[in-house]
């Protein structure tokens, strides 16, 4: 078993803007480079044995301010963590988006599907805690990976069987998911804001 916490990146300028960004490569700003420092100080009173990250640059600095917190080094980019393809909805302010296609699980063109997410993210999630397992064996890890809103909420949904998060619940910049991670599952323990 490896326990694996999702940490959502620190806020950037978009976040705050309430712009999607999707792949869109934007950078935490300074409210989000305290996200990242209070996100590390609360995992800090825990026991974690590596940091990794989305390739994006928001996650890639959330994880360094982490990593450097703990005294750990900062793992390779996991790119099935990346954040979803908008396709035509990248860019859009969320009023927009909602008006142009209703909700966040339509069909738009270009982009992926919050199952398809859910699929390559859950798939990330246990290539990693295989690796771990092979590396600490007998003892379970606990890994942490920075990843995104849409990407989190997308586990999720998956994990909770469409039951969670809530309908209109915000998954808060720096805000932390903790799994069990399994050979056969993955399982949502807790959620918590860290800030």
């Amino acid at each position: 078993m490896t326990l694996l916490t999702l940490v959502r990146h620190g806020q950037t300028d978009w976040n705050l803007s309430r712009r999607i960004q999707g792949s869109t490569d934007i950078p935490l700003n300074d409210t989000g480079r305290a996200d990242a420092h209070a996100a590390a100080e609360r995992l800090a009173a825990g026991t974690h044995h590596a940091v990794y990250s989305s390739p994006l640059l928001r996650a890639r600095e959330t994880a360094q301010i982490i990593a450097d917190r703990l005294g750990l080094p900062l793992g390779e980019a996991v790119p099935d963590v990346r954040e979803r393809e908008f396709g035509e909805g990248e860019g859009m302010l969320v009023e927009e988006y909602i008006a142009a296609y209703g909700d966040w699980h339509a069909e738009v063109p270009g982009a992926e599907s919050l199952d398809a997410v859910g699929d390559r993210a859950i798939a990330a999630m246990h290539r990693i805690a295989r690796a771990s397992r092979r590396r600490t064996a007998p003892i379970a890890e606990s890994v942490i990976v920075v990843a995104h809103g849409g990407v989190i909420r997308a586990v999720i949904d998956h994990v909770s069987g469409g039951t969670l998060p809530r309908t209109g619940e915000v998954l808060a910049n720096g805000s932390a998911h903790r799994f069990e991670v399994s050979p056969r599952s993955v399982r949502l323990l807790d959620q918590f804001a860290l800030i």
